[in-house]
C-alpha cells in the first residue's frame, strides 16, 4: 500500500506515456496531410485525394431517403443485409467469376477499409510478417503493425508497369511470412494484372503457404483489359480474403459502405471482431448500395468512360511537359516521374503547391519505389485537368530554366 507522503514523490506520465508503443510507431497519412493544407483554399487546384468529382446517382440517394421515410433507422444482421450479401454474390459472379455464398463468405463493411482492418486483425499474430508490395495504399502497414504486424514491403517498377513479379514475392518470404496483401488496380499507380501475370504469382502463394488480402476496391475502373480477381485464379479462392467496395465505381465514397468475401473460417473470424467494435454497417447505407449494384451499373460505365477519357489526357499532358509518366491501365491516378527536375517528391510536391497552386501527393509517402513520382488523381473535370497540366508545364519550365 502507497502511503500519502510517497504519492508525491512519484513522478507523472506525460500524455505520451500512455499511448501504445504501435500508436507511437505509426505516421500521421501524408495524403491526408497534402489535403488539410489545401482545405479550403479557392485558388488551389487539388489533384490529392483519391475521390470521384461525380455525385452519388440520384436514384440512389432516393433509395436511401425512401427508407428514412419509411423508417428504417435499425440495426441489421451484424453480416449486413441479406438482400445485399444476395446482390454482392451475383455480382461478383457475373462480373469476375467468383462465387460465395451469402450467408456465411460475405460480410459488409464500413468502407472496404474496415474490411482490411478486420482481415488483418484476423490473421496476424505478434511477430508476423505482411508482404506488401509497393508502392501502395498508405494503409497497409500502419493497420499492419497496429495488430502486431511487421510489415514487408516488396519494391515495383515502373518499367514493369508496377506489376508485382513473382521472384520478388519469392525474394522476400521468410519463414515468418503470413499474409500477402494486393492492391490492383493500383493506388497510386494505376497499374493493372493480367490472368498470365497472375499465375506465377499465384504459385508462389501457394508453395509458400500464404493467405492472400486481395483490395479490389477499383476493379470496375480498367481501361482495355478486364480485371482478374486473384480469388477467381485456380486454387486462390479459399487463400484469399476479397476486399471491396462501393466508393470508387459506384461515387459513394462518404456512405462508406464496403465488404469483404473469402472462406467461412475467415469471414467468421472478421465477423467477431465486427460484432463487438462496429457491430453493422448502417442500415440506410446499405439500401442504397442494394440499388448501386441493382440498377447502378450503366452510370458506374458512363463515370469509366469519363476517367478515360480524363486520364488520356493527363498522360500525355505530363509526356508533353517533359516528364515520364508509365500508361496507368486502371483505377484513377497517374504517377509521373519528377527525378528529372532534380527534387525529391515531397520537395517538388511542396513547391508546386506554393507556386503553381497545384495540389498533388508525393509518392514517397507510398513505400519502395514511390519516391521521385507524384500521384496525381484525374478524378477531377477536363477544365481543372487542363489547367493544372498547364500550371504544372509552367512549373518544371521555370525549375529547367534556373538550373540551366
Amino acid at each position: 500500500m502507497i502511503k500519502e507522503d510517497e504519492k508525491q514523490t512519484m513522478p507523472r506520465r506525460s500524455m505520451r506515456d500512455y499511448l501504445s508503443s504501435q500508436a507511437k510507431q505509426i505516421k500521421p497519412s501524408g495524403i491526408r496531410r497534402f489535403f488539410d493544407l489545401v482545405s479550403g483554399r479557392k485558388d488551389i487546384i487539388t489533384l490529392g485525394v483519391g475521390e470521384p468529382d461525380f455525385v452519388t446517382p440520384w436514384h440512389v440517394r432516393d433509395a436511401c431517403v425512401a427508407a428514412l421515410e419509411a423508417g428504417k433507422t435499425q440495426y441489421t444482421s451484424n453480416a449486413g443485409m441479406p438482400e445485399l450479401r444476395e446482390a454482392i454474390a451475383t455480382y461478383l459472379y457475373e462480373r469476375f467469376a467468383v462465387a460465395y455464398e451469402p450467408s456465411n463468405e460475405i460480410l459488409v463493411t464500413v468502407g472496404g477499409s474496415e474490411a482490411i482492418d478486420l482481415a488483418l486483425r484476423a490473421l496476424i499474430s505478434p511477430g508476423d510478417e505482411i508482404l506488401i508490395p509497393e508502392p501502395c495504399y498508405i494503409s497497409y502497414s500502419p493497420i499492419a503493425t497496429l495488430g502486431g504486424g511487421i510489415p514487408v514491403g516488396i519494391e515495383t517498377f515502373a518499367e514493369d508497369n508496377f506489376k508485382l513479379r513473382a521472384d520478388a514475392l519469392q525474394a522476400a518470404i521468410t519463414p515468418a511470412s503470413k499474409v500477402l496483401i494486393l492492391c490492383y488496380p493500383s493506388n497510386p499507380t494505376g497499374g493493372i494484372m493480367t490472368y498470365e501475370d497472375w499465375l506465377p504469382v499465384a504459385k508462389v502463394v501457394e508453395e509458400n503457404d500464404l493467405i492472400v488480402i486481395s483490395d479490389e476496391i477499383y476493379a470496375e475502373l480498367t481501361y482495355g483489359a478486364n480485371h482478374v480477381s486473384f480469388a477467381s485464379l485456380p486454387g486462390m479462392k479459399d487463400r484469399t480474403i476479397l476486399v471491396s467496395g462501393f466508393s470508387k465505381a459506384f461515387a459513394m465514397t462518404g456512405w462508406r459502405m464496403g465488404y469483404a468475401c473469402g472462406h467461412p473460417e475467415l469471414i467468421g473470424a472478421m465477423l467477431k471482431i465486427h460484432q463487438y467494435t462496429v457491430m453493422c454497417a448502417p442500415i440506410m447505407g446499405q439500401i442504397a448500395a442494394l440499388e448501386a449494384l441493382t440498377n447502378g451499373l450503366e452510370e458506374k460505365d458512363r463515370m469509366v468512360e469519363s476517367y478515360n477519357q480524363r486520364r488520356r489526357l493527363v498522360v500525355k499532358g505530363f509526356r508533353e511537359i517533359g516528364l515520364s509518366c508509365h500508361e496507368p491501365e486502371g483505377a484513377f491516378y497517374a504517377f509521373p516521374s519528377i527525378r528529372s527536375t532534380g527534387l525529391s517528391s515531397e520537395e517538388f510536391a511542396r513547391q508546386l503547391l506554393e507556386e503553381a497552386k497545384v495540389a498533388a501527393v508525393p509518392g514517397n509517402v507510398f513505400g519502395l519505389g514511390g519516391e521521385g513520382h507524384l500521384r496525381c488523381s484525374y478524378a477531377t473535370s477536363v477544365p481543372q485537368l487542363t489547367e493544372a497540366i498547364e500550371r504544372i508545364g509552367a512549373f518544371v519550365h521555370r525549375l529547367k530554366t534556373a538550373g540551366a
